[in-house]
């Protein structure tokens, strides 16, 4: 059973840095990654990680964002740097057997999610 709880969200201003973490306590070889969610706009895949390290980013957070793993404690965090307004949203974790790069970032792939956590940049 995967269970998925997500930890960090806040309010920033524009410029600052934000870490989020994710604890999947149903580890196993699963492919996470990390959704957005504005109000009124559809989830939007941001970046996401197999179990091997492979990772995929969104082209709007490419280079800001960085997504890591500690396969041991079984967590997935996302860093974010260089915050924007237009980074404001419902971030959630999700799991999926597998990820392959044509659908990484695509929301329906992924069948387990967590209840998210709100950031919010001013």
């Amino acid at each position: 059973h995967v269970q998925l709880v997500e930890s960090g969200g806040g309010s920033v201003q524009a410029g600052q840095s934000v870490t989020l973490s994710c604890v999947n306590e149903g580890w196993s070889k699963y492919c996470m990654g990390w959704f957005r969610q504005a109000p009124g706009q559809a989830r939007e895949g941001v970046a996401t990680i197999t179990s091997a390290g492979a990772t995929t980013y969104a082209d709007s957070v490419s280079g800001r964002f960085t997504i890591s793993q500690d396969n041991v404690k079984g967590m997935v965090f996302l860093h974010m740097n260089s915050m924007e307004p237009e980074d404001t949203g419902m971030y959630y974790c999700a799991a999926s057997a597998t990820c392959p790069p044509l659908v990484a970032l695509a929301s329906w792939n992924y069948k387990f999610w967590g209840q998210g956590t709100q950031v919010t940049v001013s």
